[in-house]
């Protein structure tokens, strides 16, 4: 039995992979809007790439859980990547055919990873991570600056204003806009069908009183021109826990999920939150209203992980997150969202939007809905999705007119779009406006035109010792030898510990001396023979200290 040896791929990727195949040097950036399939195109641009040779491959990834959702889905290409490296270990274990990190992970280990991605790929999920500081972008640099090709990735154009981010050509040197060697937009997206959903933004007025630093009384709505240094103020107060705004909100938002629901059962809505102690506050207030206690992830640690990929297979209605679920992750079942943070800038805004974008196989009609503030400037950064999305729709009219198609839906999508005024003031007693423009009653279905695959042959992975598995049983196959892996590690360290007792030793005398006992080099590094060598040399030597 083998693993997939062809892949149909959508026609940007396909142009994309021919992009890459056909680039010269060794950094291809590749933008491509979220949902579009980024993840698909990389994976098939390794394994064409690699073409059956042992080199190493190396995945970077903004957090934790995303490096477990990319082992699995590069799992199902026939590569076996390792989430949980160590960098006390150095190498690859044997049995695996690279490595998924994070870029904090390569902040702290970058000598490490220099050695590990010598003349290997490296694939550079969101790219712009690697800007977010100078010593980021340096270790990045110089962790991956020997690697024969460097695959990078973003699902936003972005801009650096500080410093440049590694490997990325600039327009006007080091400080103008980033050269993607290919790139999809959000627009090209819908003109195409069946990639991304059309996303509209209800957004919401009111009216918020405050005290500010100055100690001064304050109230204003989000059309009131007011100080700059007041502008954070207002939108705080607007997404406070203790006032009317926020509730109201997320009631309108619960309405349009329970509507959709009613043709998608499983789809599903998230709330970004300020921090913490805020998404466990917006919580009890969608439980108050839903009956039902949303999920909760609320920071980069395995057991957030575990609540997203548990919501991401269920089909529970809501969840609330901090940063997590902005960026990369993938739950396709979501619909709505609600913006309910103060973090403004276009990047955030566009992963958020875009865990809500992904177009999936079931109802014709998948309008999503994210609901904003009317603050000026997630105004500001909602019109330039809706005018994208405009656009689109008037040209796959235009499409649909050439080709003597049926106009009804888009017809009748345009000219709801076109009405001078879409919304009315949300006050303080939760007068709320329409959904952009969209009469909440109607069904208003968007036609998709269907795109034909354009298959793709694939050589073989890189080979593995005694490692020929069936692509359908690959992720579970990867979960199992992983589990299997954390439990021999933990019973190693169990009869280290038992060994300082019983003889008196340091740890580090100890795992010396099974290194040597079980010809391992190190424990992070070794596969599961070597784990399983290490945990018979340590039972024989507890034994003969027993008798």
């Amino acid at each position: 039995m083998s693993v997939v040896r062809s892949v149909t791929l959508r026609r940007w990727q396909h142009e994309a992979l021919g992009a890459f195949e056909r680039h010269p040097g060794p950094d291809f950036l590749a933008v491509a809007c979220p949902g579009a399939g980024k993840t698909t195109f990389a994976l098939t641009a390794a394994r064409q790439w690699l073409a059956g040779r042992r080199r190493p491959l190396v995945i970077v990834v903004p957090t934790r859980h995303l490096k477990f959702q990319w082992a699995e889905a590069a799992a199902r290409f026939g590569f076996h990547l390792e989430p949980e490296w160590d960098p006390a270990g150095g190498a690859v274990p044997p049995d695996m055919h690279g490595l998924v990190v994070t870029y904090a992970q390569t902040a702290s280990a970058a000598g490490s990873l220099r050695r590990v991605a010598d003349d290997g790929l490296v694939v550079l999920d969101e790219i712009h991570h690697a800007g977010t500081d100078r010593s980021w972008g340096e270790a990045v640099q110089r962790a991956y600056e020997k690697a024969a090709a460097r695959l990078l990735l973003s699902g936003t154009p972005f801009r650096s204003d500080e410093s440049p981010i590694p490997f990325v050509r600039y327009s006007l040197g080091d400080h103008g806009d980033a050269v993607a060697d290919y790139d999809y937009d959000y627009g090209r997206a819908l003109v195409d069908g069946g990639v991304v959903r059309p996303v509209f933004f209800p957004r919401f007025d009111g009216h918020m009183e405050w005290i500010g630093a100055d100690g001064r009384h304050h109230e204003a709505g989000f059309d009131d021109d007011i100080d700059r240094d007041q502008r954070s103020a207002r939108l705080r107060t607007a997404l406070s826990l203790d006032g009317e705004w926020l509730p109201t909100v997320l009631t309108r938002a619960d309405e349009r999920l329970t509507a959709l629901r009613r043709g998608d059962p499983r789809a599903g809505g998230l709330v970004v939150a300020l921090d913490q102690d805020h998404a466990r506050g917006v919580a009890r207030l969608l439980e108050r209203r839903t009956g039902r206690a949303p999920a909760v992830a609320v920071s980069d640690e395995p057991a957030s992980s575990r609540v997203i990929e548990e919501f991401a297979r269920g089909d529970d209605p809501w969840i609330v997150a901090v940063r997590m679920v902005s960026e990369g992750v993938d739950i396709p079942r979501l619909r709505v969202a609600v913006y309910a943070t103060t973090t403004l800038t276009p990047l955030f805004f566009r992963q958020v939007v875009g865990r809500v974008a992904r177009w999936t196989p079931g109802p014709a009609s998948q309008k999503a809905y994210v609901f904003v503030p009317d603050d000026p400037r997630l105004r500001h950064l909602a019109a330039t999705v809706a005018e994208q999305r405009r656009h689109s729709i008037a040209r796959r009219r235009e499409v649909r007119q050439e080709a003597g198609g049926a106009l009804d839906d888009l017809a009748r999508e345009v000219r709801v779009e076109a009405q001078p005024s879409l919304f009315e003031a949300l006050s303080s007693v939760a007068v709320v406006a329409p959904d952009d423009g969209l009469d909440p009653d109607e069904d208003l279905d968007v036609a998709v035109d269907e795109l034909t695959g354009l298959p793709v042959e694939l050589p073989p992975p890189p080979p593995l010792p005694g490692r020929e598995v069936d692509a359908r049983s690959l992720v579970a196959d990867l979960r199992l030898r992983h589990a299997r892996k954390r439990d021999l590690r933990r019973w190693n360290a169990e009869r280290v510990t038992a060994l300082a007792r019983a003889t008196g030793l340091g740890h580090r005398e100890i795992n010396a001396e099974l290194n040597r006992r079980s010809g391992v080099a190190a424990v992070a590094a070794a596969d599961e023979a070597g784990l399983r060598r290490r945990l018979v040399a340590a039972d024989e030597w507890l034994e003969s200290l027993r008798r």
